[in-house]
């Protein structure tokens, strides 16, 4: 939903056009570094936000290039624009000040987002606030749903600050949904597939409804992966983040970043799964186990389909011990 269209019972519009134009001004700088198929998904998702269109519409080729030609004047005109400050209650607040805002936000149900995606690429969002409370490691735990600002990239959770998960359940359902859509031209036999049988669920009107309980049910393994990444930060820090701030070139970012999510979800998203037979959610994390990571692990789907064959997770777990010794050797060489 775009700032102009906001409803009366949403947050200030000052505050919310001050929040997408600092997404805007990020998308300026940083959108080009993307690989070109990447860019084009992304803005498709983008585009269906910002229209308020729901899951599933047809999307008309020409409204889309028109508006992509737009986003992209857009982002010319403010690539070297300065952040803006966020205006609320009479207060103007520093767009990289988290726990300030949302010290003053959350009383009034809203919820603000600023970190990075990788260095030196800044990501905003402003959505309402769906719950808040403790997480495991003494972790606080913020969860949003309606998103009322955002940029071109919208993870769906995200350790921010080293001490809060913060999940975004509307981020979810649309990566969720693009995922059923690329799916849907080929329903090839894998990951996903296993996911959207496990669930019974047969096209799109059935996936749509099925959404919220997709959200509800998945979550847990996005918050034990953000888990994982806080634990691997006890071990690797500071080191860590001074080694990726040297690094200038994308496929290098990409190859360390791999590293350490192999080292959160090998020491904690796969065991905790296996143990707790989470079926499902099994199925969408190797749905998700593509890319760098997977060529630096690629045995590792071996071993899921060695589990889908009935073995009882003994190869995942074996790989999963395996793995984290390999990369927490490797991490420690990087």
């Amino acid at each position: 939903m775009t700032a102009a269209a906001m409803s009366p019972g949403g947050p200030p519009t000052a505050l919310v056009n001050a929040v997408q134009a600092n997404c805007h001004i990020a998308d300026a700088r940083h959108a080009a570094d993307l690989p070109l198929c990447i860019y084009l998904l992304q803005m498709r998702e983008y585009y269906r936000w910002e229209c308020g269109l729901a899951f599933g519409a047809a999307l008309d080729r020409d409204a889309v290039g028109h508006w992509l030609a737009q986003r992209e004047a857009l982002w010319s005109d403010v690539e070297d624009a300065p952040l803006r400050p966020l205006p609320f209650e009479g207060r103007q607040f520093d767009p990289w000040d988290v726990n300030t805002l949302n010290d003053v936000l959350m009383p009034h149900q809203l919820i603000y987002g600023a970190g990075s995606t990788a260095v030196d690429r800044p990501t905003f969002f402003l959505a309402r606030l769906h719950s808040a409370g403790a997480g495991a490691d003494g972790l606080h735990l913020q969860v949003s749903d309606r998103e009322y600002a955002r940029g071109l990239s919208a993870p769906p959770a995200v350790l921010a600050n080293g001490r809060t998960i913060v999940l975004r359940r509307e981020s979810l359902a649309r990566w969720l949904w693009e995922k059923f859509e690329s799916f849907s031209l080929r329903r090839a036999d894998g990951p996903f597939k296993a996911l959207i049988d496990a669930y019974a669920l047969s096209d799109g009107a059935s996936f749509v409804a099925a959404l919220p309980r997709l959200v509800d049910e998945l979550s847990e393994t996005l918050l034990l992966h953000e888990l994982g990444e806080y634990r691997a930060g006890q071990w690797l820090e500071p080191g860590w983040s001074a080694m990726r701030l040297s690094l200038t070139q994308r496929r290098a970012e990409l190859h360390v970043r791999a590293v350490r999510d192999h080292l959160a979800d090998l020491a904690v998203t796969l065991p905790a799964l296996l143990e707790r037979r989470a079926d499902k959610s099994l199925h969408f994390w190797f749905a998700n186990f593509d890319g760098v990571r997977e060529r630096l692990f690629p045995t590792l789907k071996d071993a899921y389909n060695a589990w889908r064959a009935g073995d009882a997770g003994a190869d995942l777990r074996s790989a999963a011990r395996f793995g984290l010794q390999h990369f927490g050797r490797l991490a420690q060489e990087v």
